[in-house]
């Protein structure tokens, strides 16, 4: 089995985005404001939205599951305030939750929090029980920054976060580490608000003892890690003048990367760096990077083609990449599939 671990519904019918923008609208004007009952999209607009796009690219490309969130761009955490936010993650993650039920063969849930900057994330927590014992997600995306660029949240080892991490560790549920768009000219949302997140939390975790508190606890950086692994001596280094324990020690039981990379130099250089244990197939196929690249003349987003060049795995570790790895770093995940006898 080939699981995809980094799936977003970029492809909602048209009504989501324009009950989205009449719920901006009604921040200024309460009157605009719609109510989530007003949203109406069928079963059948779910599977026109789905079959036309990211199941027909699984099936084209051989991937059987994905495990699958609200847009990225689109949590927005920074618009609005908990009201909001907590309103329209309610709604992303239903819809996420309605096409798991459509296709439960191919998806499964990871839940968008209802973070808001300035706001205890303690409240993010019934939507996050809601959706991992009622909707049967399997993880969640926690965004290090909902200002949106600015940074105004403590780092992800401070005490702010840790009602989040006893959630999780509770639930035994895995985050992956995903910002939102970014509201700073200074940083392009996908080139590199993203990428510059990855590398930061990586980073907030190197310079703290975050997994001495919780042990069990599992982060998913996604988009190769950002900076990590081209970095990785640098990271090595500073580990050591901090007096931190080695990194296979002190970070890779608890952290792993995807696979969101887009070319194969980079993931023969992911593959290298980072031990095959610490790495999840991804794709985040009609994502941040579409379009066919024309050195190779194939999808960017088409990861698993890169999987099978890299030329350092082998048979069992791409095993471990593309199912291992993930049943291990998801276990309701895992525990899921084996209820199905996958």
């Amino acid at each position: 089995m080939i699981i995809d671990v980094h799936g977003h519904y970029t492809t909602a019918p048209k009504q989501l985005e324009e009950w989205r923008n009449r719920q901006i609208a009604g921040i200024k004007d309460p009157s605009a404001k719609p109510k989530a009952s007003e949203l109406k999209i069928s079963d059948d607009e779910l599977r026109d939205s789905i079959e036309g796009n990211q199941l027909r690219l699984m099936k084209e490309r051989g991937s059987d599951l994905t495990v699958f969130s609200p847009r990225a761009s689109f949590m927005a955490h920074h618009i609005g305030d908990f009201e909001v936010s907590s309103t329209w993650a309610g709604i992303c993650n239903e819809l996420c939750h309605r096409v798991s039920k459509l296709f439960p063969d191919h998806f499964i849930g990871v839940a968008m929090l209802p973070q808001s900057p300035g706001v205890d994330p303690k409240t993010c927590i019934p939507e996050l029980e809601k959706c991992i014992n009622e909707y049967g997600f399997v993880g969640i995306n926690l965004n290090p920054d909902p200002s949106g660029g600015h940074w105004t949240s403590p780092p992800l080892t401070d005490r702010h976060w840790y009602p989040i991490y006893e959630k999780m560790v509770e639930l035994d549920i895995p985050a992956m580490i995903h910002v939102s768009t970014s509201c700073n000219a200074c940083f392009h949302t996908t080139g590199s608000h993203y990428l510059n997140a990855d590398t930061t939390a990586f980073m907030q975790c190197l310079t703290a003892d975050l997994f001495k508190d919780f042990p069990t606890l599992r982060f998913l950086i996604p988009h190769g890690g950002g900076a990590v692994p081209y970095h990785w001596g640098r990271f090595r280094g500073l580990a050591q003048e901090m007096k931190k324990p080695l990194l296979r020690d002190h970070l890779l039981k608890n952290i792993f990367f995807d696979t969101c990379v887009y070319h194969q130099p980079g993931i023969d250089l992911l593959t290298n760096v980072i031990p095959v244990d610490n790495i999840l197939f991804a794709s985040e196929m009609i994502g941040a990077v579409r379009g066919i690249d024309p050195e190779t003349g194939f999808n960017y987003d088409d990861t698993r083609r890169y999987i099978e060049a890299a030329p350092s795995l082998s048979a069992d570790d791409r095993a471990k990449i593309y199912e291992g790895n993930a049943r291990r770093v998801f276990p309701r995940l895992d525990a899921a599939l084996k209820a199905r006898g996958r």
